[in-house]
């Protein structure tokens, strides 16, 4: 058997605020989109799915949250990583610093989106 990553869904609880983020933030393009419910993203061979948590699954009282979870999606960049960082950071985007291990030929900051899904830019080194 041979498997191809498609699409990562994430379930999110408001589609649009991850929609500004994904789309006029980072550069995502939308491949579809469905009454503020779902929404299809291209992110170089993969896609990314925001999925809106059904209503009943969440407090009737509750604001806007942050996720805890163990998931990060990594996107890998080709111009100056440093330079995409301080535009982000100028976005009001959090990004953790730029770190990089003498064994490893990329460099890498973490960041989170507005509902704490965090994920990770990377781009190689010179050497």
């Amino acid at each position: 058997m041979k498997l191809t990553l498609d699409t990562i869904i994430i379930f999110v609880q408001n589609v649009d605020k991850l929609k500004t983020f994904y789309v006029d933030i980072l550069g995502l393009t939308i491949v579809e989109e469905f009454n503020k419910e779902w929404l299809l993203l291209q992110a170089g061979v993969c896609k990314i799915g925001l999925h809106k948590i059904p209503e009943e699954y969440l407090e009737a009282n509750q604001e806007s949250f942050k996720f805890d979870n163990n998931t990060k999606i990594v996107f890998e960049v080709g111009e100056d990583i440093y330079a995409i960082r301080e535009d982000l950071i100028r976005k009001n985007v959090s990004l953790k610093e730029i770190k990089k291990f003498d064994n490893y030929d990329y460099l890498f900051c973490d960041g989170e989106d507005p509902e704490g899904n965090i994920f990770q830019l990377k781009q190689k080194r010179n050497r």
